[in-house]
């Protein structure tokens, strides 16, 4: 059975445009796949706990050494990572927040990316070890910053890491700059939602 998980990080939630086109590419996407599982992570709704020395010595020390709320710790980021690593397919909606993804959402890879877990190191340099992913990023701004910007860098960079390279990124831009760009931007995106469906 096909899996799809969807990660939605708009602090406006299903009233983002990100968020919104997520779900149409979703719909598509269980359409073809009527036996296919659907998990949602919203993460305004559910936020992840930010980053602490304490959480991050709960990922590194041994399990038989880790205390009572070590382990608490370490299963939350465990439930994380299950979810990503079962999926055939992956759905982001990532708005630009002051040029960068959501700290919602990098919060939430905080916790997916893990030595010995989800990457490792080798002689040759790290390794990614999710793989076969096929991923659809919704990124919306509100100006014109192109596909080489840091944001697009970085998930590429983010996602790599963990060995996710099957990446397509689909842009709506000049949101903020006027009625017909808006609508000409997510009249573009819903035709590639099409075009994948």
């Amino acid at each position: 059975m096909a899996k799809l998980l969807s990660i939605q990080s708009s602090m406006f939630q299903s009233g983002g445009q990100t968020s919104q086109l997520a779900t149409k590419y979703v719909k598509s996407w269980k359409a073809k796949n009527p036996s296919g599982e659907v998990t949602e992570r919203d993460l305004v709704a559910e936020p992840i706990p930010h980053l602490t020395l304490d959480r991050f010595q709960a990922f590194t020390t041994p399990a038989e050494q880790r205390s009572p709320e070590q382990q608490d710790i370490v299963e939350y980021s465990d439930k994380l990572i299950e979810e990503i690593s079962s999926a055939d397919v992956l759905v982001f909606g990532v708005p630009m927040y002051n040029f960068n993804i959501p700290s919602t959402l990098h919060t939430y890879f905080d916790h997916i990316a893990r030595a010995g877990v989800t990457f490792r190191y080798t002689p040759n340099g790290p390794e990614g070890l999710l793989k076969d992913k096929k991923t659809i990023i919704f990124i919306a701004r509100g100006g014109y910053y192109g596909n080489e910007h840091s944001q697009s860098a970085f998930l590429r960079q983010l996602l790599g890491f963990v060995g996710i390279t099957n990446i397509e990124f689909i842009y709506t831009e000049g949101l903020a700059t006027g009625d017909d760009a808006k609508e000409k931007a997510l009249a573009a995106a819903n035709a590639r939602i099409a075009q994948l469906a």
